[in-house]
């Protein structure tokens, strides 16, 4: 979409549309299309990571020096050629940054559906749910913790894929 104008025209209004429809609200349609369980969980973490990763990577596609990609068709370079040697290049950061802001949504997300549509006894907002229920604060702040150390850790691994992908930034 960053780089074609015809793609860009034909899906900019269909994703604009959904883009911002909260993921929670996904819920009921979701468990009626894929029933209780994790595809539903994942359509849900899709939606919420999705469109953090596209718009990030068409900014990043809208950032790169004009200058260059003229450089590249004035000497006749193929269109496959400018796609992998300079728009992939260009935009890995750019990407990456909207996969960090997208899984750290994503996770979100994933726990926030717990709190819904979750068969007993699985997952982190389940746990908080039921602290909740029988009065357990400590338990809700643990998995609050929980929560908090794994998105650390998500995003510090995705730190790391970027520094050995994007070594040149």
């Amino acid at each position: 979409m960053g780089w074609s104008r015809r793609v860009r025209s034909c899906l900019e209004a269909p994703l604009e549309l959904l883009r911002p429809v909260p993921p929670m609200a996904w819920i009921p349609i979701s468990i009626l299309w894929f029933g209780i369980g994790n595809k539903a969980a994942a359509f849900i973490i899709f939606l919420g990571a999705f469109f953090p990763v596209l718009l990030n990577t068409m900014a990043g596609v809208k950032s790169i020096d004009p200058v260059i990609l003229d450089a590249a068709r004035t000497l006749n370079a193929a269109r496959r050629t400018v796609f992998f040697k300079i728009l992939i290049p260009a935009t890995v950061p750019s990407i990456f940054t909207g996969v960090r802001i997208g899984l750290g949504i994503g996770w979100m997300t994933l726990v926030a559906a717990e709190f819904t549509g979750v068969r007993e006894g699985y997952g982190l907002g389940y746990m908080i749910m039921t602290a909740r229920d029988i009065q357990r604060p400590d338990l809700i702040v643990a998995g609050m913790c929980v929560i908090g150390f794994v998105g650390i850790i998500l995003d510090k691994g995705l730190r790391v894929v970027r520094d050995r992908c994007a070594a040149w930034q």
